[in-house]
């Protein structure tokens, strides 16, 4: 999808000429957060505000706030900042809708959620009707609102002003800018103990500190009752706010939620089954398996133990509607630790059971499903089970709903792990000589078989004049190399998402490559040319220099000369002798998506594939003349879970035939996940000596995939592979065969670091060019 951003300029222009103007100095920097979908909503509803006839403030403040809204929290929100805007039109002046929309950026960062943002706006319109004015103070202070309260808080402390001075306009104004004596004592009642965004970088922090890893966390309007954390597609769930809970810190109470949360999701193998499961059942199991994950935890990081135990340990000071919930806070506290002890004897070898068992079966979720069904039986044969409303009441201030604890139908789990994870990874083993014979006809062998053999000893078979690999085996595929992919909307890496196997192409005829620099003589001898001026030129010696090495005699008589002339001498009489040496290490890396079928000459039926392989023919002639190490690698992928990674010379290899044959053999097909694709490619070149590393990246479109519906994400993510890269000593420079790629290259690759050749014929020509000038 593109944008016609010249059309809304001339439509903005009829309505005010300023208008258009700031439109093109914000447009930068809204495509940077905003996929194409989002730029044509920002803009439609830039349109549709000035036909509002609001004035021009309205839309001035739109087109400037709605990029950081979107930065925070996704272009998604932008059409319902526009239907809020809409609404309020028929309700308040122009000069109220324009605060609420400079209101969202501070809105969009303390909430920190798109569906908390939903909320505001949904707030803002229900005081407009029930309080219309007490919105415009309101809106003037909400910064110092949402610095102390949370949505929740924010929407009581409204409602309370709202139905307390609706009939007194003075007073309604008063309390709603905050100068009324009720409206502060309301606000510090709303008040909570601790904002997670306030605390969000240090829980990230946190959880990547004991982990290794980074995890999702989202604040969620705790603003009912029982409210406790949970965990829905692999994303943490905590509350909004927290009050400080005993002599637990509210930043203390985050990081023990926060930390449960992270054990389940790091330590959960399989799901549980809650076929034939009743609520009560399923509680007490999980009541378990919270102590199994919280186990493997303190295993790891004893520090965590003190932190549990200290909220596992609290008094109450309410009174009980059912004593099976102390029974049951206690036994949570002796599962986590042996030492407590409890008058209950069953209880109390229920719980000895546990600690006797659990490192043996620390791993398995079986044995939470066995034990807590004990426990369920222990307590109904005493008829001592209460109802779900009072087990759920249990005080355990820092544990989840156990909702990613249950699979609820026999898919559910393997389907989330190869969605969120990828699929399971295939056993791989050496075996021998005889074992490889005798099951080498298995017909029940497939590409998705739980394992794959390989028999390192050659085994001949004269008659086909291959090995028994080659005649019977598939294509080897490497272990898989798992990568990280930036998320723009959570400003995070998703941990191991995009997976790389490394896999071959077919070899083609060496003759191919040989005619191709027949063909292109005209560029040989160019290149020719080029290894000339590029070759190393050993020892120079640098005259006229201050600070030399060495007396340049005739420097020195020539300087002697203008004294004894009266003239001023020339200081520069020594010289210095250099060792000219080209210490660089370059990877060529090809974009072998489908798109590179598509052919460019229907004279010749020449394709962009086939101008790639001639461009790569021609510069690898050039750089193994030069003596540069250099590879030539490629890439496609079919969605996350198989980003294909094609070596068809590597730095250690001769630019010989073996090689020709596999750049021959090259063939394009699926997609475009150029960010895993460069990461792969940095490791191979960071293992390199070598100095000076260049990745020279040669594609014919932008970033995509067919499992990324948001063309934005992969865009930003090749963007952070940039970065990363470049932090590691790897420039990277991206020669583009799209005509339209100055919608997005620049903002990928940087200004100075990407060519456009928008005549992909001449694309065999301009590559070794390139290359001379990037590494001169």
């Amino acid at each position: 999808m593109t944008v016609d951003l010249e059309e809304y300029r001339e439509t903005l222009s009829k309505r005010a000429p300023e208008i258009a103007d700031i439109l093109t100095a914000v447009f930068p920097d809204a495509a940077r957060h905003m996929s194409p979908a989002g730029l044509k909503t920002w803009l439609d509803g830039a349109r549709a505000l000035a036909d509002l006839g609001r004035g021009i403030n309205v839309v001035e403040a739109f087109l400037r706030e709605m990029p950081t809204v979107a930065k925070e929290c996704g272009d998604d929100v932008i059409e319902d900042c526009v239907v809020a805007a809409m609404k309020l039109s028929s309700m308040t002046s122009g000069e109220v809708i324009t605060l609420l929309i400079e209101s969202l950026p501070v809105a969009a960062r303390r909430l920190g959620d798109p569906e908390l943002l939903r909320g505001y706006l949904a707030l803002i319109h229900q005081i407009s009707a029930k309080a219309p004015r007490g919105l415009r103070p309101m809106l003037g202070i909400i910064d110092e609102l949402l610095d102390k309260l949370t949505l929740s808080g924010l929407r009581r402390w409204a409602n309370f002003g709202a139905e307390a001075h609706r009939r007194d306009l003075n007073s309604l104004t008063a309390y709603f800018s905050l100068s009324a004596p009720d409206s502060q004592a309301v606000l510090r009642k709303e008040r909570r103990g601790t904002l997670f965004i306030n605390v969000q970088r240090k829980l990230n922090y946190y959880l990547r500190a004991l982990w290794g890893r980074d995890f999702f966390l989202r604040p969620t309007a705790a603003d009912h009752a029982g409210f406790r954390p949970y965990i829905e597609d692999f994303i943490l769930h905590l509350p909004d706010a927290v009050d400080p809970v005993g002599k637990t810190s509210g930043l203390d109470l985050f990081r023990a939620m926060a930390a449960h949360l992270a054990s389940h999701v790091h330590y959960t193998r399989e799901r549980i089954s809650a076929e034939q499961l009743t609520p009560a059942q399923m509680f007490f199991i999980g009541l378990i398996e919270d102590a199994r994950v919280e186990y493997l935890a303190i295993r790891d990081f004893p520090g965590l133990k003190p932190l549990w135990r200290g909220l596992l340990s609290l008094e109450r000071d309410d009174k009980v509607e059912h004593p099976t919930v102390v029974a049951l806070e206690r036994l949570a506290l002796m599962l986590i630790d042996e030492t407590v002890t409890t008058g209950d004897a069953d209880l109390a070898a229920l719980a000895a059971k546990f600690h006797a068992e659990i490192e043996e079966r620390c791993d398995d979720a079986q044995f939470s499903w066995h034990l807590g069904l004990d426990v369920f039986n222990l307590f109904a044969g005493r008829r001592d089970v209460p109802s779900l409303r009072i087990l759920e009441s249990i005080r355990i201030p820092y544990r989840d709903d156990n909702r990613y604890v249950w699979a609820f139908d026999e898919t559910a789990w393997e389907n989330d792990v190869e969605r969120i994870a990828g699929s399971r990874a295939q056993k791989r083993r050496v075996v021998g000589l005889m074992e490889m014979v005798n099951e080498v006809n298995n017909e029940f062998a497939s590409d998705d078989a739980e394992e794959i053999w390989r028999l390192t000893t050659p085994f001949w078979l004269d008659q086909e004049e291959m090995t028994i690999n080659e005649l019977e085996g598939t294509e080897p595929i490497s272990e898989p190399y798992h990568y990280h992919e930036w998320d723009y909307q959570v400003q995070l890496f998703r941990p191991d998402w995009a997976t790389v196997y490394e896999r071959r192409q077919p070899k083609g005829e060496v003759g191919d490559i040989d005619r191709i620099l027949v063909e292109h003589r005209p560029v040989t001898q160019r290149i020719r040319q080029i290894i000339d001026l590029l070759q190393p030129q050993g020892v120079q010696r640098i005259r006229n220099m201050e600070d030399g090495d060495e007396i340049d005699i005739n420097a020195a008589v020539d300087a002697m000369i203008a004294i004894r002339m009266g003239d001023q001498p020339d200081p520069r009489i020594t010289m210095r002798n250099v060792l000219k040496t080209r210490d660089l290490a370059v990877l060529v890396l090809l974009d072998l998506s489908e798109s590179t079928n598509d052919v460019v000459d229907e004279v010749d039926g020449k394709t962009v594939l086939d101008l790639t392989r001639e461009a790569t023919a021609l510069v690898a002639t050039a750089i193994a003349g030069i003596g540069d190490a250099f590879a030539v690698h490629g890439f496609a992928s079919d969605s996350r879970h198989d980003v294909q990674y094609f070596r068809f010379k590597d730095f250690t290899e001769r630019f010989d035939d073996d090689a020709k044959a596999r750049l021959a053999g090259m063939r394009g097909g699926l997609s475009t996940r150029m960010g895993a694709a460069m990461r792969h490619a940095a490791h191979h070149l960071t293992r390199r000596p070598e100095r000076h590393k260049l990745l020279l990246l040669v594609t014919d479109g932008e970033p995509a995939d067919i499992d990324e519906r948001d063309p934005q994400h992969l865009r930003h993510d090749t963007r952070k592979a940039v970065e990363e890269l470049y932090t590691r000593g790897v420039l990277s420079y991206c020669l583009t065969l799209d005509a339209e790629a100055d919608d997005y290259v620049q903002r990928i690759f940087g200004i100075n670091n990407y060519t456009i050749i928008d005549n992909v014929e001449r694309l065999p020509e301009k590559l070794p060019t390139l290359f001379a000038s990037l590494t001169r």
